[in-house]
């Protein structure tokens, strides 16, 4: 089961794709300025995901 859906019609526009993986990567960098080490890894894992889901493996979407 995935949990992001890449077919999904708002993930069609480029631009909402990269924003949506953008953010968690942006978040992690504010955790982390802010000493909170885990919730970096949290969301840079988050980052990862997304990334992997909405631009790496988009290729395989009908």
């Amino acid at each position: 089961m995935r949990l992001i859906d890449p077919s999904h019609p708002f993930f069609r526009a480029a631009w909402r794709r990269y924003l949506v993986v953008a953010f968690p990567f942006v978040w992690a960098m504010v955790e982390a300025h802010a000493g909170s080490m885990v919730f970096a890894y949290l969301s840079a894992a988050i980052g990862g995901y997304l990334a992997w889901n909405l631009l790496l493996r988009r290729s395989d979407r009908g």
